[in-house]
């Protein structure tokens, strides 16, 4: 391995470890908690250190936002994949996304709510963030219903489950009436 190649992987596992590290703190504490000063205390790095891979906190939360994208399409995609039947499978895609913005509060934060810097629905939308729709697309766009755009009816239903997430979390919803809840979502907008 050249000296090149090993500065490049030095690099990379810092970068990485900053993700994780804003991740495990934003997790922990909110992301009001997540300054650049407590994460180059935290990685026991200079923050000059911490600004040669980020610019500041809001690339930071795009990092966080992109790799929580990829972790969701993965699960999204293994849970329908495990489901028999288009019903099935999006009922099972629902309950995946829910579960995932339960878990991951400050990732879900990261990709939806705060500003990390990235583009939606753009040439300029970075492959995880389309990775992520397409896994709901997958399964979506087969129970569209004749007539209808796969694409606006997927984002019509992400939008009932982004609304449900964040109403659940936020107490407004009970979190004990989530699956009449994802039967009603299926039962009512996919033809199955």
């Amino acid at each position: 391995m050249s000296v090149q190649e090993r500065k490049e992987r030095e690099r990379a596992a810092r970068e990485r470890l900053i993700v994780a590290t804003a991740r495990e703190l934003a997790e922990q504490q909110g992301w009001d908690a997540v300054t650049t000063r407590r994460l180059a205390e935290r990685i026991e790095y200079s923050q000059p250190v911490l600004y040669s891979h980020f610019r500041g906190k809001r690339e930071i939360i795009g990092a966080v936002a992109l790799d929580g994208a990829a972790e969701m399409a993965a699960a999204l995609r293994a849970s329908a994949s495990a489901a028999d039947g288009p019903r099935a499978r999006v009922t099972a895609l629902a309950r995946a996304y829910l579960d995932f913005a339960a878990r991951n509060p400050a990732v879900y934060d990261a990709m939806f709510e705060l500003d990390g810097g990235l583009a939606f629905a753009s040439e300029d939308t970075p492959q995880p963030l389309k990775d992520a729709f397409a896994a709901l697309l997958e399964s979506l766009g087969e129970v569209a219903g004749d007539g209808v755009h796969s694409a606006l009816f997927t984002e019509v239903f992400w939008a009932a489950l982004h609304g449900l997430a964040t109403l659940t979390r936020s107490g407004r919803l009970p979190p004990e009436d989530t699956e009449p809840r994802v039967e009603l979502l299926v039962d009512r907008l996919a033809v199955v």
